[in-house]
């Protein structure tokens, strides 16, 4: 079964609270715990790698938290799922440490291949924005 790490769904959910304070209220570690229900230590790893890598800012100081980079039209789930989660790869052979011996004559490389470039493909479509408003039509369109 495919399944996303806790650090994968906790993640998407805190950069929801933090698209909320879109362009220019900081969302604080306190308040995203609070209304997502995930221990502040957790989020405070969590929001800490999303910094590193851009996506999110910070603010210090009294009314301080945390700030998108950049709008959330243009901030996609694949983006920070790749940053929490690595590459997409469904399985262990198309990982960043593959090696599979058998890639040469293996009958589901290339199945497991698409699946995953189609699973992130999907995750592109998908935006904070699309989250905030509440418009996942695009999951309709893509699963009907």
């Amino acid at each position: 079964m495919l399944r996303l790490t806790t650090k994968g769904q906790y993640g998407v959910r805190a950069m929801f609270e933090i698209a909320r304070g879109y362009p220019d209220t900081p969302v604080s570690i306190k308040e995203i715990s609070e209304r997502q229900d995930v221990s502040t230590a957790y989020l405070i790893q969590i929001l800490n790698r999303l910094k590193k890598s851009g996506i999110i800012k910070s603010v210090k100081g009294p009314g301080g938290g945390y700030l998108l980079s950049k709008s959330p039209e243009q901030t996609s789930i694949a983006e920070i799922l790749n940053e929490l989660e690595g590459p997409f790869a469904i399985t262990s052979c198309l990982g960043p440490g593959g090696g599979c011996e058998r890639i040469e004559r293996c009958v589901t490389h290339l199945l497991w291949k698409a699946l995953g470039q189609q699973i992130e493909s999907f995750l592109k479509t998908i935006t904070l924005r699309n989250l905030l408003s509440g418009d996942l039509n695009i999951l309709k369109t893509n699963f009907n």
